[in-house]
Protein backbone atom coordinates (compact mmCIF):
# COMPACT_ATOMS: atom_id res chain seq x y z
CA UNK A 1 0.00 0.00 0.00
CA UNK A 2 1.39 3.38 -1.05
CA UNK A 3 1.44 6.52 1.06
CA UNK A 4 -1.35 7.92 -1.12
CA UNK A 5 -3.45 4.81 -0.54
CA UNK A 6 -2.99 5.15 3.21
CA UNK A 7 -3.99 8.83 3.16
CA UNK A 8 -7.06 8.02 1.05
CA UNK A 9 -8.13 5.29 3.46
CA UNK A 10 -7.70 7.63 6.44
CA UNK A 11 -9.80 10.28 4.71
CA UNK A 12 -12.48 7.73 3.89
CA UNK A 13 -12.63 6.44 7.47
CA UNK A 14 -12.84 9.98 8.86
CA UNK A 15 -15.74 10.82 6.54
CA UNK A 16 -17.66 7.64 7.40
CA UNK A 17 -17.06 8.14 11.12
CA UNK A 18 -18.40 11.69 10.92
CA UNK A 19 -21.45 10.64 8.88
CA UNK A 20 -22.13 7.95 11.47
CA UNK A 21 -22.52 10.81 13.95
CA UNK A 22 -24.94 12.61 11.62
CA UNK A 23 -22.65 15.34 10.33
CA UNK A 24 -20.09 16.16 7.63
CA UNK A 25 -16.43 16.66 8.40
CA UNK A 26 -16.66 20.19 6.96
CA UNK A 27 -19.68 21.03 9.08
CA UNK A 28 -21.78 21.81 6.01
CA UNK A 29 -25.39 20.70 5.76
CA UNK A 30 -25.88 17.53 3.71
CA UNK A 31 -27.39 19.52 0.81
CA UNK A 32 -25.07 22.54 1.05
CA UNK A 33 -22.62 23.60 -1.66
CA UNK A 34 -19.21 25.07 -0.98
CA UNK A 35 -18.39 28.72 -1.70
CA UNK A 36 -18.40 29.45 -5.44
CA UNK A 37 -16.17 31.99 -7.19
CA UNK A 38 -16.93 32.86 -10.82
CA UNK A 39 -14.45 34.49 -13.20
CA UNK A 40 -15.22 35.23 -16.86
CA UNK A 41 -13.11 36.05 -19.92
CA UNK A 42 -10.09 34.23 -18.52
CA UNK A 43 -8.73 33.40 -21.99
CA UNK A 44 -8.09 35.98 -24.71
CA UNK A 45 -8.04 33.35 -27.45
CA UNK A 46 -11.28 31.58 -26.59
CA UNK A 47 -14.65 32.66 -27.98
CA UNK A 48 -15.94 32.38 -24.42
CA UNK A 49 -14.31 31.30 -21.19
CA UNK A 50 -14.94 30.95 -17.48
CA UNK A 51 -13.20 29.78 -14.35
CA UNK A 52 -15.07 28.23 -11.45
CA UNK A 53 -13.67 27.74 -7.98
CA UNK A 54 -15.96 25.44 -6.03
CA UNK A 55 -14.33 25.31 -2.63
CA UNK A 56 -10.80 24.16 -3.52
CA UNK A 57 -11.92 22.53 -6.78
CA UNK A 58 -10.73 24.73 -9.64
CA UNK A 59 -11.88 24.38 -13.26
CA UNK A 60 -11.52 26.41 -16.48
CA UNK A 61 -13.78 25.97 -19.52
CA UNK A 62 -13.34 27.62 -22.90
CA UNK A 63 -15.28 27.58 -26.17
CA UNK A 64 -13.88 27.66 -29.69
CA UNK A 65 -15.28 27.24 -33.19
CA UNK A 66 -13.93 25.30 -36.13
CA UNK A 67 -15.24 24.62 -39.63
CA UNK A 68 -15.93 21.12 -40.88
CA UNK A 69 -18.27 18.97 -42.90
CA UNK A 70 -21.68 18.09 -41.45
CA UNK A 71 -22.63 14.53 -40.60
CA UNK A 72 -24.37 12.76 -43.50
CA UNK A 73 -27.62 12.33 -41.56
CA UNK A 74 -27.70 16.01 -40.45
CA UNK A 75 -26.44 17.95 -43.50
CA UNK A 76 -27.82 21.29 -42.26
CA UNK A 77 -26.59 21.12 -38.65
CA UNK A 78 -23.34 22.05 -36.95
CA UNK A 79 -21.94 20.06 -34.04
CA UNK A 80 -20.99 20.32 -30.37
CA UNK A 81 -18.07 18.51 -28.76
CA UNK A 82 -16.92 18.54 -25.14
CA UNK A 83 -13.41 17.53 -24.09
CA UNK A 84 -11.94 17.35 -20.60
CA UNK A 85 -8.38 17.24 -19.35
CA UNK A 86 -7.46 16.57 -15.74
CA UNK A 87 -4.01 18.12 -15.62
CA UNK A 88 -1.24 16.70 -13.40
CA UNK A 89 -1.56 19.98 -11.47
CA UNK A 90 -5.03 18.91 -10.36
CA UNK A 91 -4.10 15.65 -8.66
CA UNK A 92 -1.06 13.39 -8.11
CA UNK A 93 -3.13 10.63 -9.74
CA UNK A 94 -3.29 12.45 -13.10
CA UNK A 95 -0.75 11.74 -15.82
CA UNK A 96 0.07 13.22 -19.20
CA UNK A 97 -1.06 10.99 -22.04
CA UNK A 98 -4.21 9.56 -23.63
CA UNK A 99 -7.53 10.48 -21.96
CA UNK A 100 -8.13 8.49 -18.80
CA UNK A 101 -11.48 6.78 -18.08
CA UNK A 102 -12.23 9.57 -15.60
CA UNK A 103 -11.59 12.27 -18.23
CA UNK A 104 -13.74 10.43 -20.76
CA UNK A 105 -16.59 10.11 -18.26
CA UNK A 106 -16.30 13.78 -17.24
CA UNK A 107 -16.48 15.01 -20.83
CA UNK A 108 -19.34 12.68 -21.79
CA UNK A 109 -21.55 13.50 -18.80
CA UNK A 110 -21.10 17.27 -19.24
CA UNK A 111 -21.60 16.87 -23.01
CA UNK A 112 -24.84 14.95 -22.50
CA UNK A 113 -26.20 17.60 -20.12
CA UNK A 114 -25.60 20.32 -22.72
CA UNK A 115 -26.45 18.39 -25.88
CA UNK A 116 -29.70 16.80 -24.67
CA UNK A 117 -31.03 20.14 -23.43
CA UNK A 118 -30.87 21.46 -27.02
CA UNK A 119 -29.72 24.78 -25.61
CA UNK A 120 -27.71 25.45 -28.78
CA UNK A 121 -29.58 25.59 -32.08
CA UNK A 122 -27.14 23.52 -34.13
CA UNK A 123 -29.00 24.41 -37.34
CA UNK A 124 -27.83 28.00 -36.82
CA UNK A 125 -24.24 26.73 -37.12
CA UNK A 126 -24.78 25.64 -40.73
CA UNK A 127 -22.82 27.66 -43.30
CA UNK A 128 -23.44 25.70 -46.52
CA UNK A 129 -25.90 22.76 -46.23
CA UNK A 130 -24.16 19.48 -46.88
CA UNK A 131 -20.77 21.16 -47.18
CA UNK A 132 -19.66 23.41 -44.35
CA UNK A 133 -20.78 23.91 -40.78
CA UNK A 134 -19.42 25.44 -37.61
CA UNK A 135 -18.28 23.00 -34.93
CA UNK A 136 -18.47 24.26 -31.35
CA UNK A 137 -15.78 22.87 -29.05
CA UNK A 138 -16.00 23.13 -25.28
CA UNK A 139 -12.69 22.37 -23.56
CA UNK A 140 -12.53 21.75 -19.81
CA UNK A 141 -9.32 21.88 -17.78
CA UNK A 142 -9.20 20.79 -14.15
CA UNK A 143 -6.59 22.82 -12.28
CA UNK A 144 -7.28 21.38 -8.84
CA UNK A 145 -9.42 18.39 -7.90
CA UNK A 146 -10.96 18.57 -4.45
CA UNK A 147 -14.12 16.70 -5.40
CA UNK A 148 -17.24 17.21 -7.53
CA UNK A 149 -15.48 17.99 -10.80
CA UNK A 150 -18.70 17.11 -12.63
CA UNK A 151 -20.73 20.01 -11.24
CA UNK A 152 -17.80 22.45 -11.34
CA UNK A 153 -17.13 21.57 -15.00
CA UNK A 154 -20.81 21.96 -15.86
CA UNK A 155 -20.89 25.40 -14.22
CA UNK A 156 -17.74 26.54 -16.03
CA UNK A 157 -19.05 25.25 -19.37
CA UNK A 158 -22.42 26.95 -18.95
CA UNK A 159 -20.89 30.31 -18.03
CA UNK A 160 -18.44 30.01 -20.93
CA UNK A 161 -21.30 29.29 -23.34
CA UNK A 162 -23.09 32.42 -22.14
CA UNK A 163 -19.91 34.41 -22.84
CA UNK A 164 -19.38 32.94 -26.32
CA UNK A 165 -18.96 35.33 -29.24
CA UNK A 166 -19.74 34.10 -32.73
CA UNK A 167 -16.73 34.15 -35.06
CA UNK A 168 -16.43 36.22 -38.21
CA UNK A 169 -16.56 33.95 -41.27
CA UNK A 170 -15.39 35.07 -44.72
CA UNK A 171 -15.14 32.90 -47.85
CA UNK A 172 -15.87 29.81 -45.78
CA UNK A 173 -13.03 30.50 -43.34
CA UNK A 174 -13.00 31.68 -39.73
CA UNK A 175 -11.20 34.98 -39.25
CA UNK A 176 -9.56 34.10 -35.95
CA UNK A 177 -9.46 36.97 -33.49
CA UNK A 178 -12.37 38.68 -35.25
CA UNK A 179 -16.05 38.46 -34.32
CA UNK A 180 -19.30 39.35 -36.04
CA UNK A 181 -20.65 41.20 -33.00
CA UNK A 182 -23.19 38.52 -32.09
CA UNK A 183 -23.31 36.24 -29.07
CA UNK A 184 -24.19 32.56 -29.15
CA UNK A 185 -27.92 32.31 -28.36
CA UNK A 186 -28.95 29.74 -25.78
CA UNK A 187 -32.49 28.37 -25.66
CA UNK A 188 -32.08 27.34 -22.01
CA UNK A 189 -29.51 27.05 -19.23
CA UNK A 190 -28.60 23.37 -18.60
CA UNK A 191 -26.83 22.62 -15.35
CA UNK A 192 -25.53 19.36 -13.90
CA UNK A 193 -26.22 18.46 -10.26
CA UNK A 194 -24.55 15.53 -8.51
CA UNK A 195 -25.52 13.63 -5.36
CA UNK A 196 -23.47 10.86 -3.76
CA UNK A 197 -24.48 8.21 -1.30
CA UNK A 198 -22.11 7.35 1.54
CA UNK A 199 -23.01 5.45 4.69
CA UNK A 200 -26.68 5.57 3.61
CA UNK A 201 -26.49 9.38 3.57
CA UNK A 202 -27.14 11.58 0.54
CA UNK A 203 -24.62 14.39 0.09
CA UNK A 204 -24.46 17.34 -2.31
CA UNK A 205 -21.20 18.84 -3.61
CA UNK A 206 -18.78 16.38 -2.04
CA UNK A 207 -15.15 17.23 -1.39
CA UNK A 208 -12.38 14.79 -2.24
CA UNK A 209 -12.52 12.95 1.08
CA UNK A 210 -16.27 12.39 0.78
CA UNK A 211 -15.83 11.35 -2.83
CA UNK A 212 -13.48 8.56 -1.73
CA UNK A 213 -16.16 7.31 0.66
CA UNK A 214 -18.99 7.24 -1.86
CA UNK A 215 -21.07 4.12 -2.35
CA UNK A 216 -22.92 5.40 -5.41
CA UNK A 217 -23.27 8.61 -7.44
CA UNK A 218 -26.22 10.14 -9.28
CA UNK A 219 -25.96 13.13 -11.63
CA UNK A 220 -28.69 14.78 -13.63
CA UNK A 221 -28.93 17.76 -15.95
CA UNK A 222 -31.85 20.16 -15.88
CA UNK A 223 -32.96 23.45 -17.36
CA UNK A 224 -34.05 26.55 -15.47
CA UNK A 225 -37.64 25.37 -15.94
CA UNK A 226 -36.89 22.18 -14.04
CA UNK A 227 -36.95 19.93 -17.11
CA UNK A 228 -34.57 16.99 -16.66
CA UNK A 229 -32.49 16.53 -19.79
CA UNK A 230 -30.02 13.79 -18.86
CA UNK A 231 -28.87 11.63 -15.97
CA UNK A 232 -26.19 9.12 -15.04
CA UNK A 233 -25.65 6.70 -12.19
CA UNK A 234 -22.15 5.52 -11.24
CA UNK A 235 -20.59 3.40 -8.53
CA UNK A 236 -21.21 -0.14 -7.36
CA UNK A 237 -24.00 0.82 -4.95
CA UNK A 238 -27.62 1.67 -5.61
CA UNK A 239 -30.27 4.29 -4.91
CA UNK A 240 -33.82 3.50 -3.87
CA UNK A 241 -36.68 5.18 -5.70
CA UNK A 242 -37.21 7.41 -2.67
CA UNK A 243 -33.53 8.39 -2.60
CA UNK A 244 -33.62 9.29 -6.29
CA UNK A 245 -36.71 11.43 -5.74
CA UNK A 246 -34.97 13.18 -2.86
CA UNK A 247 -31.81 13.68 -4.93
CA UNK A 248 -33.78 15.28 -7.76
CA UNK A 249 -35.86 17.47 -5.45
CA UNK A 250 -32.76 18.71 -3.60
CA UNK A 251 -30.84 19.03 -6.86
CA UNK A 252 -33.47 21.23 -8.51
CA UNK A 253 -33.48 23.48 -5.45
CA UNK A 254 -29.69 23.75 -5.52
CA UNK A 255 -29.68 24.36 -9.29
CA UNK A 256 -31.99 27.33 -8.83
CA UNK A 257 -29.66 28.83 -6.26
CA UNK A 258 -26.54 28.07 -8.33
CA UNK A 259 -27.95 29.83 -11.39
CA UNK A 260 -28.32 32.99 -9.32
CA UNK A 261 -24.67 32.76 -8.30
CA UNK A 262 -23.59 32.06 -11.88
CA UNK A 263 -25.92 34.79 -13.18
CA UNK A 264 -27.32 32.57 -15.95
Amino acid sequence: MTQLDILTELQRNKVLESLGKGKRVSGRAFDEYRKIEVLTNVSENANGSARIRLGKTDVIAGTKFGIGEPYPDTPDEGSISVGAEMTPLASPLNEVGPPSPTEVELSRVVDRCIRESHCVDVSSLCLVPGEKVLSLFIDIYALNDDGNLLDASSMASLVALNQTRLPKVEDGKIMYGEYDGKMLALANQPLLITTIKASNTLLSDVDLGEEKAQFARFSFGSTEKGIITAFQKAGSGSFSAKELEQSIETGLKNAKSLRKTLKV
